[in-house]
Parts: C-alpha cells; structure tokens; sequence
C-alpha cells in the first residue's frame, strides 16, 4: 500500500498538506475524544463526580509536563529527520530518529522515578486541598507508571508522519483511543474502581499506541528504520534536537504553569468549584482547538522537506494554505462556540453550580478564540524551517510572559475569578499577532535568504 505521498516536492501543495493534515485532525480528535470520554465518565461518578473532576484536573498540568517531554524529542526531531530527507541525506535522518528515541527513554525514566517521589507536594502546590487530593493522587499514581508509553506514542509518531505515512500516524491515536473508550466503563462502573480505573485504561491505551508506533518504525514498510546503531547519543545532534524541540516543550510547560496559576488562584477567590470549571473550559478549549493543531502540524513535513529541497516558493503556497484553513476554521468554531457554552458544560458534568458559575467563565475566556489561531500558524513555520528560537520565544511570550502575570495581577484589581479568566482572551490578541506577524516579516519574505 503506497498511496500515501512520500515525496513532498512533488505535486499540489494542498494535496501534500491534507493528505497528512486531514489524518492527523482525525487523530487529534480522536485523541481528544477519548479524554473528554474519560472525564465524562470521571464527571458522572456517583456522588463523587464533581470532586473527581476536580481531582482530575489537577493532574492536568503534571500531564502536560510529560507531553512537554515527548514534544522536546518529536517536534524537535520530526522537523529535522524531514529536512534531511529533502536533502536527501537519509543517513542523518535515521540517525535523528534514533538519537530522539533514545532521549525519550531517559526522560520518561526520570520523570517517572521524580514525578512518583513528589507527587504529594506536587499536588498541594498545584492547587489540591484535602478533599481533592485523595483522587488527584488516586489518578496520577497510575498514570506515571505509563510514563514511558506517553514518551515513545507521542514522542515517536512525528516520525511517522515526517515519512508521508499519515494515515499510520493516526492509527497510533486510533488504536489507544479505542481501547480507553472500551476500558473505561469497565473499570470506572462495572469494577467500581472509580477514578484509578480511569488511569488504568488511559496506561493500557497508550501502551497499545506505544507497541503500534514501534511495530512500524522497526518494520519492512517505513522508509526511516529505528536502529540500534542509531541509538548513540551524538552531542551536536542532541542539540539540534532539543534546541528545535524545545519550542513544543516551551508550550506544554507554560500551558501546564498556567494550569497551576489558575488552579491556585481559582481556589483561592472561588474555592474548588471553580478549579472544576476550569477543568471543563479546558476540556472544550483542547477540542476546539485541535483541529487547527492538526493542520498546522500536518503542514510542518511538507514545509520542511520542501525547505530542505530549496524550494522556497512551494515553502511560501503552503504557509498561505494553512494559514488560510486555519482562519476560516478558527472564526467559524469561535461564533459557534460561544452561542452554546452550556449545551457545552452539560456534556461534562450538569450540577447546576458548575453551570450557574461556568457560563459566563465560558464566555470571558474565549472572547478572543480566533486570534489563537495566529499563533498556531506562527509557530508551525518556525519549527518546521529549523527557527528554534524565534519558535521558541513566541511559546514563551503568550503564556509565561502574558497569561501568567495576568491570571495573578487581574484578580488583584477587583475583578477576582473573572481576571484569571480574562488573561486568556488577552494573549490570544497580542500574543497570536506579535508571532504571525514576526513570521511574515521575518521569513515568509525572505524564504530566498533565509536558507
């Protein structure tokens, strides 16, 4: 079966982009779909359904911090294994595959042994009060004992795709996705394990994903083989990686920083029923938004093999595509979004608090859902033409240099749980057009130069 574009420098453009772009969307919602899956199931636990929501969404930002460490290797190595197979260099290629699983095993392996040591402390700091932290604990403990599945599912399907192979990248989603939604009725109602068998089935799930990527990357139909003499770690070629990688790594930890900025600043003008609404906001902002992730990272192979090849003007018709989808995508869901926030909250939890209170939390934070969209487009093009610290500074700017000191200083200005809402609408604004608008001055129109 080889239907699937290999060689980006030849063909339509938009073909190139959505014949990975629209596998790639279909894998992210089905990612997503099978964590909302698990926090409705979370969310409907008898008599506990709002406090294990609660709980669960204290985990998040842990959660994000391992993703942080899969994007380090994948979108740091994905982009440069695309770039040296536009060179035609197929050696490096492999050699940067290999060099990223090997950084995958350290990082999940650390992570694991820290993360199981201080997950106590971790998660009072993160926002957990005595009667939360029995579930935040409940969840979490199980889930790290996935961590090196997380790393090797997420972190080594970039691979995947840089080859062309879409459609097996998304059954790397697919396959875990489908398992956690059998699972999780299973063991959260029919075993009566609550909140652990919501971890349990999210472990299995991407142990699955994990084997799948494995099964592929070591077997006769890829191009790029994962080899044991590619396993060494090289030095200049570590930090190629983490230096590219470092900007998908930027982002998840920032998010996960404004995760615990928000948790704590929540608890502390709202008490813990706020901490649930922002698990819910979150829930359908990752939905939303994933899709517009899709095609942006649908696009970065396609760039940067055209890249790789130089052929600049191919460079410049795909960033005017994507860019182009993702607007029109991006107005559309935002008018949409907001006409129904709670047919929205309903899908997670009714209690007739959380939706008195989340309504109007609803509609502050994505008043401006659009303009995130920008940044999306931004920071795609930087990482896919090797732009490590411009990719890096924009994931930095909207969230730690903007939503963080706002979630603090907002509240303190008389506008209390509102204020940690309203940082969001405010970054999406400056932060997604400070990096579109870098991107296009600085190499959308000088792709001849920048090379």
């Amino acid at each position: 079966m080889h239907e699937e574009q290999h060689d980006f420098s030849q063909g339509s453009i938009p073909r190139n982009i959505l014949s990975l772009a629209l596998p790639m969307t279909a894998a992210q919602l089905i990612n997503i779909l099978y964590n909302i899956v698990d926090r409705m199931y979370i969310g409907r636990i008898p008599g506990e359904g709002r406090l294990a929501l609660t709980g669960l969404g204290l985990c998040l930002p842990i959660i994000s911090i391992l993703i942080g460490f899969a994007n380090l290797c994948g979108s740091g190595g994905g982009p440069l294994c695309s770039i040296h197979r536009g060179r035609g260099d197929r050696e490096e290629a492999q050699k940067v595959m290999g060099n990223s699983f090997t950084l995958l095993l350290l990082f999940g392996t650390a992570l694991t042994v820290l993360c199981l040591l201080f997950r106590r402390p971790i998660l009072y700091l993160f926002g957990a009060s005595d009667v939360t932290y029995p579930y935040a604990n409940d969840y979490l403990t199980i889930y790290l004992l996935g961590t090196l599945f997380v790393m090797i599912g997420l972190g080594m399907n970039p691979f995947i795709n840089a080859q062309g192979f879409g459609r097996v990248g998304m059954g790397t989603v697919a396959l875990g996705a489908v398992v956690n939604i059998v699972l999780d009725p299973v063991f959260i109602f029919l075993l009566g394990m609550g909140v652990k068998g919501a971890a349990l089935a999210t472990v299995l799930s991407q142990g699955c994903s994990a084997a799948w990527v494995l099964l592929f990357l070591t077997g006769k139909r890829t191009e790029l083989r994962l080899r044991l003499s590619d396993l060494r770690l090289q030095r200049t070629r570590v930090g190629r990686i983490l230096g590219l990688g470092s900007s998908g790594f930027a982002m998840s930890l920032t998010n996960s920083l404004v995760q615990v900025l928000c948790n704590a600043t929540l608890k502390i003008y709202g008490g813990d029923l706020y901490v649930g609404v922002m698990t819910v906001i979150n829930s359908i902002r990752e939905v939303i938004s994933m899709p517009i992730q899709g095609i942006t990272q649908g696009c970065q192979p396609v760039l940067s093999f055209n890249y790789g090849a130089g052929r600049p003007e191919r460079v410049r018709q795909g960033v005017r595509f994507t860019a182009a989808v993702t607007m029109v995508y991006s107005i559309v869901v935002w008018v949409v979004t907001l006409a129904v926030p709670g047919f929205l909250i309903r899908i997670f939890n009714d209690d007739p608090l959380l939706l008195a209170d989340g309504v109007p939390a609803f509609r502050i934070y994505f008043a401006t859902f659009a303009f995130m969209s920008f940044q999306f487009i931004g920071q795609s093009v930087f990482v896919a033409l090797g732009r490590s610290r411009s990719a890096v500074f924009f994931s930095l700017l909207r969230k730690a240099f903007i939503v963080a000191p706002l979630t603090v200083l907002l509240p303190l200005f008389g506008l209390g749980v509102n204020g940690v809402f309203l940082a969001e609408p405010i970054s999406n604004v400056v932060g997604g057009l400070a990096c579109v608008l870098t991107m296009y001055c600085t190499v959308y129109r000088h792709l001849d130069a920048v090379r």
